[in-house]
């Protein structure tokens, strides 16, 4: 009898290799193999034969999204020291019909007692998700899955006053004592983190920067109004981010192009960006421009609020009203953009509209890029290659969501 865990998705077009290819996914034990390798293996038909075929109408087979700056959704902030682990989990399951298969919930600039609060629910909470991942990994379907947390990203309060965007001033801090000054602030360990947002002027910054690499943890450049000079140190001394290019840092200037002057270095000093294409945050031309500078490191992020999902009203970011109109967010009573509602997949339409870059370059902006500049904390995610997670989408022409895989478990399905 052939091996239910075993999955052959046919009839697509499969993203690897950054190419588009006329192929056939397999899949045994939540992980993408080689076929051929398993023919050769086999003793008999039954051995080699798949479980279960799923046909894809010619639709497209992607590695699964990796989102890296999301703040809440669908009415719930991660930075509220209220949130639920059933919340959580909600925002983690509904993401999955987004095409997010691994995420990394986000904390804006906080007071230290709000961190303790939050760090400790999130660490219980990738904790059970884990649990219930081993629980349910011999299931076929499973409708009560979540997309992965794969670490969270601190988005401050190291962060430069000048350019807070929508955080609040009152509890910035400088981390003059390097990663102590952020154990402090953070409240003790910092294992459940992948990202951390600073500004690299600060004072102690860049020995942040040195300490956080050597303990495996992004450091994006971000929220700052470093120069050029300063952008160029903080590289040498290890960010390999830029969180949401063009918001909230210094404008481009021909004589001190700051942060955004990064994408000017040889190729492998530029540092991966995040962009926020919900058609409010930058103008076409400037993400055809960025777009064609360094493609290779486009990270599309929805930087989404809670509102995400929802209709207009006003929602909680890290206890400041925040003010949904129609495709946009705002501090309440201001003009300052404050996040997105805009989703994962919309993104990847939006940049595909804005360039006419190719399919490929617009799935990958979404999927292996994030993965590759978080390293070993998703070093087999973002990738259909032999021996990856195989977390999947299949997608139509269109780019919408068909279906979303998990370690090869059905884990959503249009209907």
């Amino acid at each position: 009898m052939p091996n239910e865990s075993v999955l052959r998705v046919t009839n697509v077009r499969l993203l690897r290799d950054d190419k588009l290819v006329d192929t056939d996914l397999w899949v045994a034990d939540g992980k993408v193999i080689d076929p051929e390798a398993r023919f050769w293996m086999a003793t008999n038909e039954n051995d080699y034969a798949p479980g279960r075929v799923v046909d894809g109408h010619g639709g497209i087979v992607a590695p699964g999204y990796i989102e890296v700056q999301i703040n809440g959704a669908y009415g719930f902030d991660f930075s509220s020291p209220s949130i639920t682990d059933e919340q959580i989990e909600l925002i983690a399951r509904n993401l999955l019909a987004t095409g997010v298969t691994a995420f990394c919930p986000t904390i804006v600039s906080s007071r230290p007692e709000r961190y303790l609060i939050v760090m400790e629910t999130f660490h219980r909470v990738i904790d059970n998700l884990e649990k219930k991942r081993l629980r349910d990994q011999h299931l076929t379907t499973n409708k009560g899955a979540s997309a992965k947390i794969l670490g969270l990203h601190l988005e401050g309060p190291f962060i430069s006053p000048d350019r807070n965007g929508a955080h609040e001033k009152e509890v910035l801090q400088v981390p003059t004592n390097g990663i102590t000054s952020l154990i402090e602030c953070y409240g003790g360990s910092l294992d459940d983190v992948a990202i951390v947002t600073l500004a690299p002027e600060l004072d102690g910054a860049m020995r942040t920067i040195r300490e956080l690499r050597e303990r495996g943890i992004v450091a994006s450049a971000g929220h700052s109004v470093a120069n050029i000079e300063v952008a160029m140190e903080a590289v040498d001394n290890g960010v390999n981010m830029l969180t949401h290019i063009f918001n909230a840092m210094a404008p481009f200037h021909q004589r001190d192009p700051g942060l955004i002057g990064l994408l000017g270095l040889v190729n492998d000093e530029r540092p991966y960006y995040g962009m926020i294409l919900d058609g409010v945050h930058a103008h076409p031309c400037s993400t055809r421009i960025i777009e064609r500078c360094h493609p290779e490191g486009l990270m599309l992020v929805t930087d989404a609020i809670a509102g995400m999902g929802l209709a207009p009203g006003t929602y909680d970011l890290a206890g400041q009203v925040m003010e949904v109109k129609e495709d946009a967010a705002y501090v309440a009573g201001t003009n300052t953009l404050a996040g997105s509602i805009v989703t994962t997949d919309a993104c990847i339409r939006q940049l595909r509209e804005y360039t006419g870059c190719t399919i490929e370059q617009a799935l990958l902006s979404a999927s292996a890029h994030p993965a590759r500049a978080l390293g070993a904390k998703a070093s087999q995610k973002g990738s259909l290659a032999f021996g990856a997670d195989a977390d999947f989408v299949l997608l139509d022409d269109t780019l919408h969501v068909v279906q979303t895989y998990m370690a090869g478990q059905l884990v959503y399905e249009r209907k």
